[in-house]
């Protein structure tokens, strides 16, 4: 691990973009026998069996792509576009939701090995009286245990009218952070794990407030930059995708018709959903996160630090960790938004990982099924096929959302 902070400061000299360097990719190819860091070899069987079944279930496509220490597997299932019937592609670029919450700490990390913030001030303390108490930490907004209300519970209460309703609209950070006020606390700061989209909307107004620049300018800065990360863009409030990518299908009610959500401003989310990205992207994002080289050893450690969820699942600083049947545990976030689901997940080492998506949502059957991506990728014919009854079904956008 480098012991300093990949960041805007060192822009890109020789020395930085050698430690971000990433192995040259090996053409696709069945699994190895094993692994040089122990894991099982990925199942890649089992993971087209896994895309299929989320395809019968109701995702127009699915696609899944697990790069592991040189060696690339990729897989897809199913077509981008309902009217074109064009064939989803691992090259297409899609709306990644909820892991740009792992961007978004890895920004704030930065700014504390750069001691501009501590993660154990108020955050009044940078953005006076934005909250109500003092006691609310930048530690508890990233690890999901400030209390603050989800206001996506009211927004998408109902999915598909709730969408239409803010598909085009443009929120303020101060606004959607007024909207969680609105509603009761879940606890007391510290006191439990209560996931939030309203935690990292206090994110990005902190990344915005101490850098001076906007989350776009500090994404694309510390991280697009850095990694070369050319898939990878934060177009809010623009609702175009860039270049070539997969269309995003909202599942209407029990008939199982479709919304096209593919445009949309992402207002309701900004820091806290509204990245868009691929495949290579993301596994390069996750390898270098966990491989450390995006912030200090200690300040990793701190990211990795764990709150249990449930017997599955812990989440740390913007990031979670799942707990595989093999008893593998690995690292990334889940992203919802209206269109697509994301599984985006790595080794502890960062030498393996995948990104698996649907272009569906609203539909918790796909949504299951995809989790089980994980564990053919890290567990390969070891898993149990049973696993995965326990996911964070409607965890990353509106927990408590019903259907139109």
């Amino acid at each position: 691990m480098v012991s300093g902070t990949v960041g805007s400061g060192a822009v890109l000299g020789a020395v930085v973009l050698s430690l971000l360097a990433v192995p040259a990719q090996a053409a696709t190819g069945e699994a190895r026998a094993g692994a040089p860091n122990g894991l099982p070899a990925p199942d890649t069987t089992g993971l087209r069996g896994v895309l299929r079944t989320a395809v019968s279930q109701g995702a127009p496509g699915a696609m899944a792509r697990i790069d592991d220490h040189g060696t690339v597997h990729t897989m897809t299932q199913g077509v981008a576009d309902r009217s074109t019937g064009r064939a989803i592609a691992t090259e297409d670029r899609f709306r990644i939701g909820s892991v740009t919450k792992t961007f978004s700490t890895v920004v704030l990390l930065q700014l504390v090995d750069e001691h501009r913030l501590s993660l154990d001030a108020p955050v009044n303390r940078y953005l006076p009286k934005l909250l109500p108490d003092d006691r609310i930490t930048v530690r508890h907004i990233l690890s999901h245990r400030s209390g603050l209300y989800d206001y996506t519970n009211d927004m998408f209460a109902n999915s598909v009218s709730g969408f239409e309703a803010v598909r085009n609209k443009v929120f303020t950070y101060r606004q959607l952070i007024a909207l969680s006020l609105k509603g009761k606390r879940t606890n007391a700061p510290g006191a439990a794990y209560s996931y939030s989209n309203a935690n990292f909307v206090v994110a990005g107004l902190l990344i915005e407030k101490l850098t001076g620049h906007s989350v776009r300018t500090e994404y694309q800065n510390r991280i697009f930059q850095p990694l070369k990360l050319n898939d990878t863009f934060y177009v809010h409030p623009d609702t175009n995708l860039p270049g070539r990518y997969t269309r995003g299908y909202l599942t209407a009610g029990a008939n199982g018709a479709y919304v096209d959500a593919t445009r949309q401003t992402v207002s309701w989310a900004q820091s806290a959903g509204a990245i868009i990205s691929s495949t290579r992207d993301l596994n390069t994002f996750l390898s270098a996160l966990l491989g450390g080289r995006l912030m200090s050893s200690a300040r990793l450690v701190e990211m990795e630090r764990m709150t249990k969820v449930n017997s599955t699942m812990a989440y740390g600083l913007g990031l979670r960790r799942r707990d595989l049947s093999c008893g593998v545990s690995v690292y990334g976030h889940t992203g919802t938004v209206q269109g697509y689901y994301t599984y985006a997940f790595a080794s502890k080492d960062g030498k393996r990982s995948i990104t698996a998506v649907a272009n569906t949502s609203a539909n918790t059957t796909v949504q299951d099924t995809m989790a089980r991506t994980l564990e053919s990728a890290f567990c390969g014919k070891k898993a149990k096929s049973r696993w995965g009854s326990v996911v964070e079904r409607h965890e990353d956008m509106a927990p408590g959302s019903a259907r139109d």
